[in-house]
């Protein structure tokens, strides 16, 4: 078990469902014609003409043009291509995805391993099985998109944050940006929470320190992952002042930074984090300063280029879509709908009304107040959501969304509930501004999106689930055979129901 482990098993499905998908559909299918040929001119060595309709940077097709670059010697010396951009197929092109897919689902593994050291290789394989299968990733690992790319760029600048390779993390951040811009936003919540957990190694090890047990980093660094599950949600009291030159700072900050403080709430965490983070500022400065760099690199870009997507910027001008992330929310919970859409759920989430009933009145009245002004004045109907019947989301908007006229208004406790449920499950193994952070990341990365599309959530969501403690191996059985019915579902009606348009040619097929 273990890396070798998912690797294999995601060849078992990557490997013939490729090849079924590249014989029933050979041709560039939706985004494909747009990004394939694209890929395919920079095979030919034409890097200066680009498709005024694609709407992402080019990182796909130059880790396109490496992983061919590979293939290219041993193709070549079976003399099955001429040349190198008799390579760049449409199948082969897909094959990237299905590469990265394998890789993504190592990092997983990694990540899970890193964050839960005592979960062990035979869960951590099982539960990496499963969430590599989730299905706005698993459908898009044999087409030519950027989202299987995007999550792995992004997941592995996390896992590299996780073990404080920060220059390293900040290179593949800027990686993820240029595959999809606004992976800018995954790496800002990265480099805060990888600043937050810089404080509190450093803090631990000079507890440690102090008290004498341990005086090197390696056994400090062992300590901490060891102690990782016990002390997570929890923050001991500790002493600034060993952070402070006391010859260089003023007496305020001495006792700001000197100061213990027992963390109970949001309040209390972010006071707790802002005075050790100003007592650390020239260390965390210095540390965080590559993700400073990629952020000014970014932002020169946009000033250049006039916007934040490259092409077709009408379709994508940025809009107040605040409904975005109630969808999000009900979407994810479904997806893990064991951990969140259940009697124990339900009665975790009414168990404050008992407590007190007029404070948790008060916050699920004003929590429907914003989902219902959320979805009345703040829901779009994007031209290309209503006229493009090949997207599951146009059946779900035109079906059930937009069935009748207050369909949108009874689904907001649906929502609500949903965000109260992430909240919860969230909260209990993750600080209070880890939460925070997140929300405003899945805020600024879907408010201003106006077009609904499901994976668009992906990246979020495998944020959510990482951090999410399920440990029970019949949740899991369930959310997997979930995944897989979807799955089956989803590819059936893409391959073998196409359907045509009576005004323009071509075969059609379902997608997300």
């Amino acid at each position: 078990m273990g890396r070798i482990a998912v690797v294999a098993i995601a060849a078992l499905w990557v490997i013939p469902i490729s090849i079924l998908v590249n014989r029933v559909v050979p041709e560039p299918y939706m985004d494909e014609i747009f990004h394939i040929p694209q890929a395919q001119q920079y095979c030919r060595g034409d890097f200066k003409g680009w498709d005024p309709m694609i709407t992402t940077p080019p990182g796909l097709y130059y880790l396109s043009l490496a992983y061919l670059a590979s293939l290219f010697p041993g193709i070549q010396c079976i003399k099955a291509v001429s040349s190198f951009s008799d390579l760049c197929s449409a199948a082969v092109l897909r094959s990237t995805n299905g590469v990265l897919a394998a890789i993504c689902g190592v990092i997983i593994y990694d990540i899970l391993m890193h964050l839960r050291p005592a979960l062990g290789e035979r869960r951590a394989t099982v539960y990496t099985v499963v969430l590599t299968m989730f299905p706005l990733h698993w459908f898009f690992t044999f087409l030519y998109y950027t989202d299987v790319a995007s999550l792995t760029a992004v997941l592995a600048m996390y896992l590299a944050c996780l073990k404080r390779r920060y220059w390293f993390s900040a290179l593949l951040g800027g990686l993820g940006i240029f595959i999809r811009q606004t992976n800018v936003v995954w790496m800002l919540f990265v480099a805060c929470i990888g600043a937050i957990n810089y404080i509190s190694v450093l803090d631990r090890k000079d507890d440690v320190q102090s008290d004498g047990h341990v005086t090197s980093i390696g056994e400090t660094d062992g300590l901490f992952e060891a102690k990782r599950v016990l002390v997570a949600s929890n923050l001991r009291k500790r002493k600034m002042a060993n952070y402070v030159n006391k010859a260089d700072h003023s007496a305020i900050e001495t006792v700001a930074c000197s100061s213990t403080h027992s963390s109970a709430g949001l309040l209390d965490e972010f006071q707790d984090i802002l005075l050790r983070s100003w007592c650390l500022k020239w260390e965390i400065l210095v540390s965080f300063l590559p993700f400073i760099m990629v952020l000014a690199a970014f932002v020169t870009f946009v000033f250049w280029n006039g916007s934040v997507v490259l092409g077709a910027k009408e379709a994508h001008a940025v809009s107040p879509h605040f409904a975005q992330i109630m969808y999000f929310a009900l979407v994810s919970a479904a997806a893990m709908a064991p951990a969140h859409f259940s009697l124990g759920q339900a009665a975790v989430l009414c168990r404050p009304f008992g407590k007190n009933r007029l404070l948790s009145s008060i916050q699920w009245f004003m929590a429907l107040t914003a989902g219902l002004i959320s979805v009345h004045f703040f829901s779009i109907a994007h031209p290309y959501l209503l006229a493009d019947n090949r997207h599951y989301t146009f059946y779900i908007w035109r079906k059930v969304i937009n069935a009748h006229c207050s369909v949108k208004y009874l689904l907001v406790p649906l929502y609500v509930y949903s965000w109260f449920s992430i909240f919860n499950v969230l909260g209990k193994t993750q600080k209070k501004i880890w939460v925070l952070l997140f929300s405003l990341a899945c805020a600024a990365v879907l408010i201003p999106t106006p077009l609904v599309e499901f994976r668009y959530y992906t990246i979020p969501f495998y944020f959510m689930i990482l951090h999410s403690r399920i440990d029970d191996y019949r949740s899991w059985f369930l959310i997997g055979t979930l995944y897989i019915a979807v799955n089956i579902l989803t590819m059936m009606m893409f391959l073998f129901r196409p359907f045509h348009w009576s005004h323009e040619p071509g075969t059609q097929r379902f997608i997300w």
